[in-house]
């Protein structure tokens, strides 16, 4: 598989999910909407969590190990996959987020709570990397693209109804109740929904676990998310910097290893599976400025803290739009992934105009909000087709280990761009309105040369595909 199609076009949703694929697809974005709507839905109680069991001063850390945990078991799904297949895979990795969410939802210390995170971040991001992978397995190719849109865009849909069942609970003063909550729904995909995938790969056998560059990646993730919380800009200059060494020295060590993250084809002549996984990076890091579009919409445009929670998932409702409604191109396939980026740089460019404003005017919310509209948009058009690319360029030896890396690449991106944001923001200040409109803007702006960095490593992928079509 070293060639993208670009002239059929693929079947529609009514065959996607119909009754001969409908229930596995329901299972694969079902796993990755549990992990990302837990993700969300902790993030919201953990100052109720803090006021009702103590521990403040590891506040960040539960996101912390839930990030690297995330990487860890991304790393590791492969094997997992390779040695268990779809349906038992599938089963393990949703017993240990199980485990996880029942060690939160009893937790009587933040010790106990943080190695309840840690197991949900690992068996989240196994969960997430196999559902991208069990794609290939269980689906035709030609269904691909569409599965892969609305994998994606259960992440639009978490960041929407995260907050909202995690704001209830914390209203309740009852934040356990938001992890008792999954549990039930958790089970359901354990036991049903994993019954529905195929009982073992079409290559099931003993696949070693990658440990060095899985040790160099956790590693990696780990100084980035822990200079990340402090705030010393040194402390997250000097992170940033560590960070980006261990991630030099993982790309050297996945260059010669014979057992690796990374398919073999990344290293390849054809460097377009290389440039794919820039654009995914650069296009995850241009989007975290999300982080902070809440607490800009409550400072400067005098939102609730409720509106602007919405106000921020306006970009996620754009990932989702886009995802869902460009999945189809097929024919233009190469256009889009050529132009969608244009979109990204787009919004952050009104992002950068109307973003820092001091206002409560209507015009103005709508402006910033069509803004991020535009950027989640231009991510979620072309990020299903990515992901396809990634299998079809992967070779079929090293197919095991396309949807794990894809995960990888993507949560490793989320981690040095959360980090990035609370650097420049940081650096710019939070003094006083004068101050945080200045942080607004030149977080905007920054996040913009990423956006530019996305656009032009598509176009050098559309022009190796149209020079390999027409050689």
């Amino acid at each position: 598989m070293t060639s993208v199609p670009v002239d059929a076009a693929p079947p529609g949703w009514r065959t996607l999910l119909g009754r001969a694929h409908g229930a596995v697809v329901i299972t694969l974005a079902g796993g990755v909407g549990l992990h990302a709507t837990n993700v969300y839905l902790a993030t919201t109680v953990m100052p109720s969590v803090v006021a009702d069991i103590g521990g403040a001063r590891l506040y960040a850390w539960a996101t912390t190990v839930f990030v690297v945990a995330s990487v860890l078991g991304s790393a590791t799904a492969g094997a997992l996959l390779a040695r268990s297949g779809p349906r038992w895979a599938y089963r393990w990795s949703a017993l240990v987020l199980v485990a996880g969410t029942v060690i939160c939802a009893l937790s009587p210390t933040m010790i106990v709570l943080l190695i309840g995170r840690a197991a949900q971040g690992f068996g989240g991001g196994l969960l997430f990397a196999l559902c991208y992978s069990i794609v290939r397995v269980a689906l035709d190719e030609s269904l691909w693209p569409r599965a892969m849109a609305l994998v994606s865009a259960m992440w639009g849909v978490a960041t929407l109804i995260g907050p909202a069942l995690g704001g209830v609970w914390a209203q309740l003063d009852m934040w356990r109740g938001a992890f008792w909550m999954l549990i039930p729904v958790l089970l359901l995909f354990l036991v049903w929904g994993a019954g529905r995938l195929p009982p073992a790969s079409e290559r099931q056998g003993s696949v070693q676990i990658p440990w060095v560059a899985v040790g160099l990646l956790t590693a990696s993730a780990l100084v980035i998310s822990v200079a990340s919380v402090s705030d010393s800009l040194l402390v997250n200059a000097v992170g940033l910097v560590g960070a980006a060494a261990l991630l030099v020295l993982w790309l050297r060590y996945e260059r010669t290893a014979t057992v690796r993250v990374l398919p073999a084809a990344a290293f390849g002549p054809d460097r377009r599976l290389r440039l794919v996984y820039i654009t995914m990076s650069v296009l995850v890091i241009a989007s975290s400025v999300e982080v902070f579009v809440p607490y800009f919409g409550q400072h400067l445009q005098g939102l609730s803290p409720l509106e602007a929670g919405y106000f921020g998932a306006a970009m996620a409702a754009g990932w989702t739009a886009g995802s869902l409604l460009f999945s189809g191109v097929s024919a233009r396939r190469g256009l889009l992934i050529g132009l969608a980026p244009v979109s990204c740089v787009l919004g952050l460019a009104i992002l950068i105009a109307a973003g820092p404003t001091t206002t409560h005017s209507p015009a103005i919310l709508l402006i910033i909000v069509t803004g991020l509209v535009l950027l989640g948009g231009g991510i979620g058009a072309v990020f299903p087709h990515l992901l396809t690319d990634v299998f079809q360029l992967a070779g079929d030896r090293d197919q095991d280990l396309a949807g794990s890396s894809a995960t990888i690449v993507q949560l490793t991106a989320t981690a040095f761009g959360s980090a990035l944001a609370g650097t420049v923001a940081n650096l710019a200040g939070f003094t006083d309105p004068a101050a945080t409109a200045h942080a607004a803007r030149w977080l905007f702006a920054v996040f913009l040369i990423p956006a530019v960095l996305a656009w032009l490593a598509s176009r050098l992928i559309r022009r190796d595909d149209k020079a390999l079509a027409s050689g």
